[in-house]
């Protein structure tokens, strides 16, 4: 069993350098599924997302069950975005559009979205004929020093719509590119903007940095200003992108899906300032497609907002370990695993370590995890992740 190792030092003084702002932030299950190994970025063929606010139509052909003018809009707004419909439920990546609805994400809707834990159980690895570490010891998830905007300024919380009603997952900013210090990119998981398998796109993708940047606790949050809530602002999706794996194998337990759980969003700010997310933010992690393999990687490092009991969503934690490998079945890539506490809610936070340059990077994003809540996997970021990655890097290089 691969040691434990509490608060190696990678964590505290690395990651805080990096994380801080200093001198510049569902259907069915379905376990049974085969993997596919395809390397495939999901790509989009519309160009621009709607928002309110624009005259007459969107400029482009919505799918039937969006809002395709102002009057849909406000339709959409007061609660037409609650009925979903297996049939008419957008899944391909063409068909993905999220109009900013200002102030449709309040602190007490914020405060009040759930998760899933069907969404993090992994319950039978019989069929692994791969590589899997034994089960590591749980480390117990420690809260981030507050303020968050000095000690993790880019992990934040994606909110979104599902049939179930408000959702949440976390989130990270990270670079873009095609843009050098004026990111406007977010890595979560694919869970948290798909359903998988048997469902479509979630609605309503919005992503707040710095979430609750003081620790306030739930009873205070409804009235708290809304600089302690959103300290940057609440960002909308414009444009998300997973894997081709995840929407066609996808399950409420990761199912064959899960080595390719990953998601990009490009975001927009719902009062926007003119600055992008990462200056607005003061900072955004470098991604690594190339991180060394498990036995190489001393520590690593999730973070995330874990909402299921005995957490409540408010505040954010992270664990650190060393990482061990766990294959879900033969023909698939390995996933990292660390011991953690965290439950749901964590879903998306990302994974950082040192890459093969020495440099900090995000590596992973939580996944799966089982019902105890000893654990975590995230998948390991190889060529299907690069090309969701630099897919949506070019859509909007020149903008």
């Amino acid at each position: 069993m691969p040691s434990i190792r509490r608060r190696p030092v990678l964590a505290s003084a690395a990651l805080a350098a990096v994380l801080a702002l200093t001198a510049t932030a569902c259907g069915p299950s379905d376990d049974n599924a085969a993997g596919s190994g395809t390397a495939s970025a999901s790509a989009g063929q519309g160009d621009r997302g709607a928002k309110s606010g624009d005259s007459g139509d969107f400029g482009f052909k919505l799918p039937k069950d969006l809002p395709t003018s102002l009057q849909d809009l406000d339709k959409w707004k007061n609660g037409a975005w609650k009925n979903w419909s297996k049939d008419d439920w957008l899944r391909e990546a063409r068909d993905f559009v999220n109009p900013i609805i200002k102030g449709h994400w309040k602190p007490e809707t914020m405060k009040d979205a759930h998760t899933s834990d069907k969404t993090l159980g992994t319950k039978d690895f019989s069929g692994d004929q791969g590589v899997t570490d034994a089960e590591p010891r749980p480390v117990q998830a420690k809260p981030v020093a507050l303020p968050y905007t000095r000690n993790a300024a880019p992990v934040g919380k994606v909110f979104f719509d599902s049939p179930q009603g408000h959702m949440v997952c976390s989130a990270t900013v990270v670079k873009d590119p095609a843009h050098p210090g004026k990111s406007n990119l977010v890595w979560t998981a694919g869970h948290c903007v798909h359903s998988g398998k048997q469902g479509g796109w979630y609605r309503n993708i919005a992503f707040v940095p710095a979430y609750n940047n003081k620790g306030l606790p739930a009873s205070r949050l409804n009235s708290a200003p809304v600089q302690d809530v959103a300290p940057y602002g609440m960002w909308w999706a414009d444009w998300a992108q997973t894997s081709s794996q995840w929407i066609s194998q996808g399950a409420e337990t990761g199912g064959a899906g899960a080595p390719y759980d990953f998601s990009v969003l490009h975001v927009r700010q719902e009062n926007g300032t003119g600055k992008s997310l990462e200056e607005t933010v003061g900072a955004a992690l470098p991604v690594d497609f190339d991180a060394p393999k498990v036995p190489e990687i001393s520590s690593m490092g999730a973070w995330g907002y874990p909402a299921a009991p005995p957490f409540d969503g408010q505040k954010m934690y992270d664990c650190l370990d060393k990482p061990g490998r766990l294959t879900l079945r033969a023909q698939q890539p390995t996933m990292y695993r660390i011991g953690c506490t965290m439950t749901g809610g964590s879903s998306g936070g990302g994974w950082f370590a040192k890459g093969a340059d020495g440099e900090l990077a995000l590596v992973s994003n939580t996944s799966i995890g089982p019902a105890t809540s000893t654990w975590l996997a995230g998948p390991r970021l190889g060529p299907e992740a690069k090309g969701v990655y630099d897919a949506i890097s070019r859509k909007f290089a020149n903008r």
